[in-house]
């Protein structure tokens, strides 16, 4: 992987805001047809254009139509005249110390998010937003404290993976040693509260005539969206992360007011019934330490013995807080942190803890946005 400077990193995406009416960018093959047949192409021309067309957008990430050298010059001209394949505006590319990027985007509403590339030698996760704001208000997460301002659509959610795509220069499509070799739906927003359009652009990300990245390299992370659940493991078949945090509903429904609506039983019982699931394709339990909240060895030992009761093939994400300005918890000392994975690794589940990344450049783990804003709104006076 390239080496650059911590900071600000060269942008190499157009400049200019695409226009999301206009754009091809998160439309099905069937839907790219039937805007190429009301512009007047021929009907029996339609699925074949739809397929050149698609093959530059996500195998060759084509920013503009004169690049897709396959096509006449007619063609060419015809469809910039009606439609778009650029890029969204950035506004910010960082790189932190550790090699972490972020990038923030902002669309033709003025609406901005932010999408975080989180490297791992010669591969990486890429973690993409789902909605503007956060419907959720949990009370230890910094993006929660933005009110929901609407959802992405399958061209937004799409576009993240081509800007980075764009900045790691990961054109044509390899079959193989991609630099963004897995997905995460754990951006910015609840994505099953936006699932068709969720639903819709990992089909796009799937497609074997494009980006091809396997339902098993896509991980999808919720708060709890009981209905939803059953439905993402019915259509989409991704892996399935949940933001669980606390053991029991009294100390959940604190600190997660989801909880309320659907409890630890009704959840859990989602997770057991979950397409798709066994051994070797484990459920993600995501736990936030917070020092003296749900940190306790019984709260280690409660953690085991549910996921052993509803008999769920899972492995536990130990968070360590980060905190954030205004927020009354802390993070449990490294001590109690091992401890508390300690004991669950005894008892025959994994419980790695994460290593906190791109601090320095406000990417780590709910931080995104709300800290970015400010640090930019300082910077203006």
């Amino acid at each position: 992987m390239k080496t650059l400077p911590l900071g600000v990193e060269p942008v190499v995406a157009p400049r200019h805001t695409f226009e999301e009416n206009r754009s091809l960018i998160g439309l099905s093959h069937a839907e790219v047809a039937e805007k190429l047949k009301e512009i007047g192409i021929p009907e029996k021309q339609c699925r074949m254009r739809a397929q050149q067309v698609w093959h530059w957008i996500y195998f060759r990430g084509a920013k503009n139509f004169d690049e897709m050298s396959n096509i006449s010059q007619d063609m060419r001209k015809k469809l910039a005249e009606h439609f778009d394949v650029g890029r969204p505006q950035i506004i910010e590319a960082l790189i932190s110390k550790d090699g972490t990027r972020k990038w923030l985007m902002k669309f033709p509403d003025g609406q901005e998010v932010e999408t975080v590339f989180i490297p791992e030698g010669d591969r990486g996760t890429l973690c993409v937003s789902s909605q503007v704001g956060c419907t959720l208000t949990c009370k230890f997460c910094h993006t929660g404290t933005q009110r929901l301002v609407r959802n992405l659509t399958p061209t937004e959610i799409v576009m993240q993976l081509l800007v980075a795509r764009d900045y790691l220069d990961e054109w044509p499509s390899p079959s193989e040693g991609r630099l963004v070799s897995t997905i995460v739906l754990m951006g910015m927003g609840e994505p099953l509260y936006n699932f068709d359009n969720v639903s819709k652009a990992m089909q796009i990300v799937m497609d074997d005539n494009g980006i091809n990245l396997s339902r098993r390299r896509i991980t999808l992370s919720t708060s709890g969206v009981v209905p939803e659940i059953y439905r993402c493991g019915e259509e989409i078949g991704v892996n399935l992360a949940i933001s669980l945090h606390a053991v029991n509903d009294k100390i959940r429904s604190e600190i997660m007011p989801i909880n309320n609506k659907y409890p630890i039983h009704e959840l859990l019982t989602a997770c057991k019934n979950y397409a798709g699931l066994k051994n070797s394709r484990k459920i993600t339990f995501e736990y936030i330490l917070l020092k003296g909240i749900n940190d306790s060895d019984e709260d280690a030992l409660e953690l085991v013995r549910l996921i052993k009761e509803y008999q769920i093939p899972a492995k536990v994400n130990l968070i360590p807080f980060n905190p954030w300005p205004g927020s009354s918890y802390e993070r449990p000392s490294k001590t109690r942190i091992e401890k508390f994975s300690d004991l669950i690794f005894s008892r025959g589940i994994s419980a790695p803890i994460r290593t906190t990344r791109g601090e320095d450049i406000l990417a780590a783990c709910g931080q995104l946005k709300s800290e970015s804003e400010k640090v930019r709104n300082i910077r203006k006076h």
